[in-house]
């Protein structure tokens, strides 16, 4: 389970921190700690990547990522989404410690122990330092949500499921197909 380890933190309290297999996190100065990922989630995770770096590379949209890398949106707020959009005219923004400021879409697949940090503390994290889309996934629903950040916050604007393939924002021409991203495993019971 994540959970906070207190205290005001900064960028250097977390380049200090060890490298122990755990995904550290600092939301408003608190630090937040998850263990690594289940396999189910990293075959999520290693599917999506793959569509959606082909769809942007084939078209030079800019560039993506995946865990761990570091999102500094704040001196106190460091983040290591799932995955990680950053557009073409925002790759200045990336250097070699992570990316400075808001990527164009952050990526949060959900697992048990992260449901409702992603849902709501991360949500309002990102919103707070203006990240355009913010996509949720939910092997359990089977969904992709894509949200994209307006004056008033998140807005739902797609929520896909099944075989038929959708357009999640900022991604016009990209044709997901929820039901690709599902290993078999998430079918067995645990």
């Amino acid at each position: 389970m994540a959970r906070n380890l207190s205290g005001r933190l900064t960028y250097k309290d977390y380049v200090d921190l060890p490298n122990d297999g755990k995904r550290y996190e600092i939301h408003d100065g608190e630090l937040w700690m998850t263990a690594a990922p289940g396999i189910s989630h990293q075959e999520v995770s290693r599917r999506l990547f793959r569509m959606l770096d082909r769809h942007v590379e084939e078209r030079a949209l800019g560039a993506v990522w995946f865990a761990p890398v570091d999102v500094i949106l704040a001196d106190d707020a460091i983040v290591q989404p799932d995955i990680v959009y950053v557009a073409r005219e925002r790759l200045p923004a990336v250097l070699e410690r992570g990316i400075e400021g808001p990527p164009t879409l952050v990526i949060e697949i959900l697992s048990p122990s992260t449901t409702q940090i992603d849902r709501v503390r991360k949500r309002q994290l990102y919103d707070r330092h203006g990240v355009p889309y913010y996509w949720i996934v939910d092997p359990d629903a089977r969904a992709v949500e894509a949200y994209v950040l307006g004056s008033g916050g998140y807005t739902l604007a797609l929520r896909a499921t099944g075989d038929t393939p959708a357009s999640p924002p900022p991604f016009e021409s990209l044709a997901l197909v929820p039901d690709a991203l599902w290993p078999a495993a998430l079918d067995r019971p645990s």
